[in-house]
Parts: C-alpha cells; sequence; structure tokens
C-alpha cells in the first residue's frame, strides 16, 4: 500500500514523502497516529505543490540571507556605554543592543536570537559577535564598545 508521510518517521522517511508499506502497518499503525494519508490522485499532487512551495520558500529565506551577509560582512559598529575603572561597564551590551545598533548601520533587520553571545558584553573594547542569519549563512561583525564617559 503506498502512503504519503505526514510527519517524519524514522524508519521510512520524511513528510512529505510516499512510501510503499505493508496494508496492515499502514491501516494498524501509520494513519490511526495521523502519521500518513493514503496516496490516492488528489493528495499526490497536493504533496508534490506543497514539496515545491517549501523549497521555494527556503531558497528565498537563503537568498535573503546571503544578501543580509553581504550587508553585514566586514562591519564595525561603535556603541557606547557608561563604565566604571577598569574598562567593566555599568550595565551590559546584549543582543537586542546589537540588533537595534545593526538596524541603523546597515539597514537590516536581524532578529535578536541569530546573534550568537554566549554572554552580554561588559567590557569596553573590541568584540568579535557571530550572526547566524540561516543554516547556511553567518557572518561576523565587530562591535567596539566606548566609554560614554568616566564615572569613578
Amino acid at each position: 500500500m503506498q502512503v504519503i508521510l505526514l510527519k517524519e518517521v524514522k524508519t521510512l522517511g520524511r513528510k512529505g514523502d510516499a512510501v510503499n508499506v505493508s496494508e496492515g502497518y499502514a491501516r494498524n499503525y501509520l494513519l490511526p497516529r495521523g502519521l500518513a494519508v493514503e496516496a490516492a490522485g488528489g493528495t499526490v499532487r497536493h504533496f508534490e505543490n506543497e514539496k515545491k512551495r517549501i523549497e521555494t520558500r527556503a531558497d528565498h529565506e537563503l537568498a535573503t540571507a546571503e544578501e543580509a551577509a553581504a550587508k553585514l560582512k566586514g562591519l564595525t559598529v561603535t556603541m557606547k556605554a557608561k563604565a566604571g575603572e577598569g574598562g567593566r561597564l555599568f550595565g551590559s551590551i546584549t543582543s537586542k543592543d546589537i540588533a537595534e545598533r545593526l538596524q541603523k548601520a546597515a539597514h537590516v533587520s536581524i532578529d535578536r536570537r541569530k546573534i550568537v553571545l554566549d554572554e552580554a558584553i561588559k567590557t569596553l573594547g573590541p568584540h568579535d559577535v557571530q550572526i547566524k542569519l540561516h543554516p547556511k549563512v553567518g557572518v561576523a561583525v565587530k562591535v567596539v564598545v566606548e566609554a560614554a564617559d568616566r564615572a569613578g
């Protein structure tokens, strides 16, 4: 019996794949659990169109990420923050702050969750920050933190 998988099944394949399975396996396991549907003419065409749409969207997202990476490559942004003795900041520079600064500097909208920081920046000076725009596209940006005024 041929079925189309609605979800990934470890031993059979990924979502949208048409696979041949025994009739008992399909009727007793896959169909009742909502893991697959029986492959009829309309269902097959629907999932082929769905696969094409998903691939088109993935290609568009990759192209958008590559375009943003080209704008950000080699970019250095300067941020000012209040600092005390020894170059320690009173607050910290977070991924949200960096995303807002990049928006102003490069006119690229970046989700703060795509900025990879192990922890917030708490010292003055240059810091290399990785931005993961897409699973296949990443870019490094230099963030320079300067003292806004000396407190002491």
